[in-house]
């Protein structure tokens, strides 16, 4: 088991990449915040799987994180992080500072319209356009030919593949399943902010997508009957504050009147306390 480099110069790790592609070998890129769980352990394993090297960006983003969000609590661990790494086999671990990647004047973004201003964009205005900036600037640094994204993030993974549709860029966007613990819970590093109390009561977000999904197999297509099917049971955990629960069209994430007649995304975001969860499930794809 061999250490990764751990790189933070951006035209360090771009050097590396581009002599990578001069002897023909492809690339998987796993951008992540950090704090690694077994769902970014499953990215990192496909990445391996699918390519001749990995790079495993650890950046905690400030531009994607809006006033009053938890930019300086959230959580790091880079030692534990290199470890789940290294037993992954990764190559590079791009580890940069903010100055490193947005220097002192930095002036451009790349923003998605439309389905980023829904679901999670309502409540987070900039969030997105923080995401496809600096998902951008990664797929640039690190020249690789796949880059691969947890399905938990449903929402990012859609604006992110728009963005690569939508601007021609030559890159494979991989989504993998979600990771859930024994009880149900989808792996998060936010889930280490919940008490002991809240830990408790944070999977009634599956308890209700699975209720709905069992629904729509049995061939309940109705989407308001599905969204009251979720939020009554969410109603039943005095801990769970929702945010939004959602039917969307899966492609460019409108909203469900009626009968559901192509593939949808079911989607939820609740706040146990504090800590906001986000949970869903594709059907029909």
């Amino acid at each position: 088991m061999s250490e990764p480099q751990i790189i933070s110069n951006p035209a360090e790790v771009q050097k590396i990449a581009r002599q990578w592609k001069k002897e023909g070998l492809s690339i998987g890129l796993v951008p992540t915040m950090g704090y690694l769980h077994d769902g970014h352990r499953s990215l990192i394993h496909k990445a391996a799987e699918q390519n001749d090297r990995v790079v495993v960006s650890i950046f905690v983003n400030p531009i994607q994180f809006g006033p009053n969000e938890d930019l300086d609590s959230y959580p790091r661990d880079l030692e534990a992080d290199t470890a789940v790494c290294a037993s992954e086999g990764v190559d590079i671990i791009f580890h940069p500072e903010p100055k490193d990647m947005y220097g002192e004047h930095f002036l451009t973004h790349v923003a998605v319209d439309d389905i980023t201003t829904v679901l999670c964009g309502k409540t987070r205005p900039i969030h997105f356009r923080g995401v496809t900036t600096v998902v951008n600037k990664l797929m640039n640094i690190s020249k690789a030919d796949r880059a691969y994204f947890g399905q938990k993030d449903a929402q990012q993974l859609v604006v992110v593949k728009r963005m690569v549709k939508d601007l021609n860029m030559d890159i494979e966007i991989v989504g993998c399943p979600i990771v859930r613990e024994e009880d149900g819970l989808a792996k998060s590093s936010r889930n280490k902010y919940l008490s002991a109390e809240e830990r408790k009561a944070a999977p009634v977000l599956n308890r209700a997508l699975t209720k709905a999904h069992d629904l729509m197999d049995a061939g309940e297509r109705n989407a308001d009957k599905i969204r009251q099917t979720i939020t009554e049971e969410l109603q039943k955990e005095p801990l769970a504050d929702i945010e939004y629960v959602s039917v969307v069209d899966a492609e460019l994430l409108k909203d469900v009147e009626g009968e559901v007649t192509g593939p949808v995304l079911v989607a939820i975001a609740v706040r146990i306390g504090t800590t906001r969860l986000i949970d869903n499930f594709s059907f029909g794809e």
